[in-house]
């Protein structure tokens, strides 16, 4: 059943490609704005919780799979999660599951990668305004400049293509030559960058107001207040934790198939991690949040979505050097997503290998023609409607984006900690220099993980439902009658790729395992 798959050239490549895996726009654009606008620090204690309690658990869970699956020649989801629920089930009812994970892992990195791409061009064109000085006039306002830039068709287009066509021929090269060789270059440039922007934005001083500093915008994020704790910033650090780690996608398990049998996986997870906090606490919380504080006080830091692109613009404006700093911000932001989207566009084409054969050069391609098919809508809802409210795009971030990668979550440790179970621990303390506690596995995987997973996606519902999500015209676009046709757009995509995704996975399995689906018993295994 194994077959000859790619692997990784060397460790330091898996690890900076893993780490450009989870270090994406959540770290840099994500992360200040959820940071800032749920209590700065009183957001940090939730979201240092939800790490340990469900990062790192989920993180060694996600590697384990990839690395097992990778072992009987698999690199998607589907497979994976049925291999090891057959430990605990009867294939047939392992093949459901592997089915369900499978068709949410579809969805994720097709529609999450079809937004995910067109905000990555936003940060390639803005690296060009920034260096041709583009929205430093202050005659239009950075919002003005933003709105013009969503409903410019040769700007959205041209940079979404470019940044398109880069992740393509990227993927097309192959793990080694293309995703890891990338990751080398990119990312010491990422971290770079940030420790440059972190030094600038610790040393600006109070430019406008003597109580706006940057160092009192450190100490915001960093001195907790108590009060502000809430159930809205514990939901909110904890869907951030899924967002930021990359986890309940299915995209570290397929990076994690080309790993060697006994390759370390818990030093990985943990150095994966490590790499992505610092980018994310260090980096993203140094650079951003005391900038934005030092030149628009406490109410400018939590300009939620449009802090990177409206707010941050107003800052480089007005501080010396702006148009330099302004290219280097939107650089590593094009850095970070871009490492991340190559995971997911690498599922795909991986997919496409393994369930029909094609070759990776030919997978590369289908898959950029299918990205422009999937993301037209993102581009032209603005172009079309006149507006910036972006309605698609949210519908799709709502569901797919946020909401299944929860339910994703959920479904993996079940499976692995229920199903699997003990032979899950010895799977992941194989070939390790560390070895995970059979009590932490009991503690964590069995008990606190889940329980708190499912917690989240109680509450997580009944935000949705408050929110009107569940309605037939959602509430954010009930008074924008122009955007509903957009918003029942999203949705009519979302079903028919999760039935799609459903029968894509459930047929890899059957046509993979036929003999075991039949018998209703395990016959293949590879040791």
């Amino acid at each position: 059943m194994s077959e000859s798959r790619e692997q990784w050239g060397s460790k330091i490549g898996l690890i900076f490609a893993m780490a450009g895996n989870a270090i994406g726009l959540g770290n840099f654009w994500r992360f200040p704005y959820q940071a800032a606008s749920n209590g700065g620090g009183a957001f940090m204690i939730p979201y240092f919780a939800a790490l340990i309690i469900i990062g790192i658990p989920i993180m060694l869970i996600e590697w384990n799979l990839g690395r097992y699956g990778g072992k009987y020649g698999h690199g998607t989801l589907a497979p994976m999660v049925y291999l090891q629920a057959r430990e605990g089930v009867k294939p047939k009812t392992a093949a459901v599951l592997g089915a369900i994970a499978g068709m949410m892992a579809f969805a994720v990195t097709l529609l999450v990668n079809s937004y995910y791409l067109q905000i990555i061009g936003w940060t390639l064109g803005y690296s060009y305004l920034s260096v041709s000085g583009g929205y430093m006039d202050a005659a239009k306002s950075t919002g003005e400049v933003f709105v013009n830039y969503i409903q410019t068709p040769g700007l959205v287009f041209t940079f979404w293509i470019i940044a398109l066509a880069m992740l393509g021929y990227t993927v097309m090269k192959g793990v080694q030559k293309g995703i890891e060789t990338w990751a080398k270059i990119m990312m010491p440039i990422l971290y770079i960058f940030g420790i440059v922007l972190a030094v600038r934005a610790l040393t600006i001083g109070s430019p406008v107001n003597p109580d706006w500093s940057s160092m009192k915008g450190l100490s915001y994020i960093w001195n907790p207040d108590f009060s502000a704790l809430s159930w809205k910033s514990a939901i909110a650090a904890a869907g951030q934790i899924f967002f930021t780690l990359s986890i309940g996608m299915g995209i570290i398990c397929n990076y994690a198939s080309y790993l060697q049998p006994d390759d370390d996986v818990v030093v990985s997870s943990f150095a994966t991690i490590s790499l992505n906090e610092f980018a994310e606490i260090i980096l993203g919380g140094t650079a951003v949040i005391p900038i934005a504080y030092a030149f628009m006080g406490p109410d400018g830091v939590g300009a939620g979505v449009g802090l990177s692109f409206i707010a941050l613009p107003n800052v480089f404006r007005a501080m010396g050097g702006g148009q330099f700093v302004g290219a280097l911000w939107f650089l590593l932001l094009f850095f970070a997503g871009f490492t991340s989207a190559i995971a997911m566009y690498n599922y795909l084409v991986a997919l496409l290998e393994e369930d029909l054969g094609i070759t990776r050069v030919k997978g590369a391609m289908i898959m950029f023609f299918a990205y422009i098919a999937v993301g037209l809508p993102v581009g032209l809802e603005p172009v079309l409607t006149k507006t910036a409210d972006l309605a698609y795009l949210t519908e799709v971030d709502n569901w797919v984006g946020s909401y299944l990668l929860i339910v994703l979550g959920l479904v993996e440790i079940c499976v692995v900690a229920f199903l699997m179970g003990d032979k899950a621990l010895e799977e992941i303390n194989r070939g390790g220099i560390w070895q995970i506690p059979s009590w932490f596995f009991n503690v964590f995987h069995k008990f606190l993980t889940p329980i708190s997973i499912a917690i989240l996606l109680i509450f997580s519902t009944l935000d949705y439902i408050k929110a009107g999500y569940f309605r037939a015209v959602p509430s954010f676009v009930e008074n924008s009658p122009i955007l509903v046709p957009w918003v029942n757009g999203a949705r009519v995509v979302i079903i028919v790729v999760l039935v799609a995704g459903f029968m894509q996975s459930y047929k890899s399995i059957k046509t993979k395992y036929a003999k075991e689906l039949s018998e209703n018993e395990v016959s293949i295994r590879v040791g």
